[in-house]
């Protein structure tokens, strides 16, 4: 797998605790124990990176900030998520911002959890605790991602493929909700 490749899918999450004992049987360790994390998603006028499907975020986790960029540029793997992925980790989170508006991008969408990561030195498993509900990922080579989720009793009619951005869309619409962003504080208001 190219290390410029990000594959991946999403699962719901019902028991957190049921999911951690079952890493942890499964020999994962946590590398990363639950620690808040904030993106902020930047776009131009019009939403082109959206429309493209890329995305360009600014993210904040715990102490360190990382500003990515994906698409869905090469190769796809059919029930997985694949998207080139470009990232490296800032220093000055406002000064990228700012760098960022001079060139016509503007925060378009904001989303918070509460991450936590596991690797069994093959992949990684996070889970993430959410305004809009609980979800793990399984990230790695495709077949490691199914065997994973044959371990941890995930189905493969189970596996989402959806963006945060969109299962937040999605999530509107069921609850009839005003919200215009994923954090905690606009979800209870």
């Amino acid at each position: 797998m190219p290390s410029n490749r990000e594959v991946e899918i999403k699962f719901k999450i019902d028991d957190i605790n049921a999911l951690t004992a079952s890493l942890q049987k499964a020999g994962f360790q946590l590398i990363t124990p639950r620690t808040h994390e904030v993106n902020t998603l930047y776009d131009q006028p019009g939403g082109r990176l959206r429309r493209q499907g890329a995305l360009l975020r600014l993210r904040e986790y715990g102490p360190k900030w990382t500003v990515t960029y994906k698409d869905k540029s090469g190769p796809q793997s059919g029930r997985h998520k694949s998207r080139r992925e470009i990232e490296t980790q800032v220093e000055n989170s406002t000064a990228v911002a700012h760098i960022l508006e001079a060139v016509d991008f503007s925060p378009s969408f904001r989303y918070e959890k509460y991450r936590s990561e596991w690797s069994d030195h093959q992949g990684h498993v996070v889970i993430d605790e959410t305004p809009i509900g609980n979800f793990g990922e399984i990230e790695g080579p495709p077949k490691w991602i199914d065997a994973t989720a044959r371990r941890l009793n995930i189905s493969v009619k189970n596996y989402l493929k959806e963006s945060y951005a969109e299962l937040f869309a999605a999530w509107k619409r069921k609850q009839k909700s005003k919200a215009t962003e994923m954090t905690f504080k606009a979800i209870k208001a």
